[in-house]
């Protein structure tokens, strides 16, 4: 009996080790309080404050992990150009201003900044996302009597979660295919001299700030050539093979920032199934049949991930929307409550300063030269779009119909 306790007691505390030992010391957000600083210019002090409170998260962001780089070049005895850039792994969860003055055309902020532990931030606003076609490397992969709707399918289920996370506004173009070559995707084939890129016009055209594309870049079911031979059993193996297979999985997934055509994340999965491979061609992707097969239950896993993946990528990436129309000083822009806008707004405008952006000779188009010219104040708002004002009027400050309009 008393040999039987001690194994016990023994169990016990072996099993509360094991417990312990798995018990992994959760991160914690850190909160810094720093100052940030910045000019006033053109007597917009609202401008100067939102700048003044991006100046104090970066200095909250070099208590952390952070690589400076600095540079001056000295001109005639003057400072001709200082510059600093800064690459930090902490991401911003939350922020509060709880001091703010104006002396000598400086504005000076305040504020508790609350360092993300997990390189993550909380988005505040709905951003627009908009899902093409994934077309296949190799068509003769997926073969005639099994389902067709991979090409749209993976996109349509992969931006259905998206939306459901409550974090992005979904629209779905999966008739257009982005990548005439497949196999060279996420490289655009199709450039064309002096116009933007099929990005770039894709989200102009739908009004959305991110462009989902991808490849399917395998599919392969083993080859039936170590199956070949003579007598019953080669025979065996190769009827076999209609039933239990090896297939492999490899879909890249992509998003474009429609302003500007970066591509802000490339991400490939790979996996592979054992058994019966193949998925009926009645089977649409996303539906409890699709997903009880070995080949679709693997794909939806890999959907799953490229969502958690997408929401965490640009989780911390600013919202932007376009300005629609402007009457005087007062400007409407292509959001509104849909995207969690709301009447005190302040969001920052940015407006062409010089011409357009080409490479090569001129011939590729890139884009256009933004500058950060005014604060506008939401003071209005309707579903689709809202209204604001800015604290100086549009034509003093350039600012134009198609102008970007940012969070920061």
């Amino acid at each position: 009996m008393a040999k039987i306790l001690l194994n016990c007691i023994l169990a016990s505390l072996f099993l509360s080790t094991l417990s312990c030992a798995n018990v992994q010391p959760q991160a914690r957000a850190h909160t810094v309080t720093v100052e940030g600083q910045a000019a006033i210019n053109k007597g917009m002090p609202l401008l100067a404050k939102k700048q003044a409170l991006q100046d104090a998260i970066r200095q909250a962001s070099m208590q952390s992990s952070a690589t400076i780089h600095s540079r001056t070049l000295v001109d005639q005895n003057n400072v001709s150009l200082d510059t600093v850039s800064m690459h930090t792994a902490a991401a911003v969860s939350n922020t509060k201003v709880i001091k703010e003055w104006s002396a000598d055309n400086i504005y000076h902020v305040v504020a508790m900044v609350e360092l993300s532990a997990d390189n993550s931030c909380t988005p505040h606003y709905r951003k627009r996302i908009i899902a093409t076609a994934f077309p296949l490397v190799k068509q003769e992969q997926v073969i005639a009597y099994e389902t067709q709707d991979l090409y749209g399918g993976i996109p349509r289920e992969l931006n259905n979660l998206l939306m459901e996370s409550g974090e992005f506004i979904g629209s779905n173009a999966t008739n257009i295919n982005l990548y005439p070559r497949a196999d060279l995707a996420p490289e655009l084939q199709d450039r064309t001299a002096y116009r933007p890129s099929k990005v770039m016009q894709i989200a102009a055209a739908n009004g959305v700030q991110f462009v989902l594309s991808g490849v399917i870049r395998d599919l392969e079911v083993e080859s039936s050539e170590y199956m070949r031979g003579a007598g019953p059993l080669a025979f065996a193996r190769s009827l076999a093979r209609d039933v239990v297979a090896r297939r492999g999985i490899g879909i890249d997934v992509y998003v474009h920032d429609g302003y500007t055509g970066a591509l802000l994340l490339q991400q490939r999965y790979v996996d592979d199934v054992i058994g019966d491979v193949f998925i009926p061609a009645t089977y649409s992707v996303g539906s409890e049949r699709f997903n009880a097969t070995s080949t679709g239950g693997k794909i939806a896993q890999i959907i799953n991930q490229a969502s958690t993946d997408i929401r965490r990528s640009l989780s911390c990436y600013p919202f932007t929307t376009r300005i629609i129309e402007i009457k005087d000083d007062t400007v409407f822009i292509d959001a509104g409550t849909q995207e969690r806008l709301n009447v005190g707004d302040q969001l920052v405008v940015y407006s062409t300063t010089g011409n357009d952006l080409h490479l090569d000779g001129g011939l590729s188009f890139i884009g256009k030269d933004k500058q950060a010219v005014g604060i506008l104040t939401i003071r209005t708002i309707t579903p689709r779009y809202a209204i604001g004002k800015l604290e100086v009027p549009a034509r003093e400050l350039g600012v134009k119909v198609g102008d970007w309009v940012k969070s920061w």
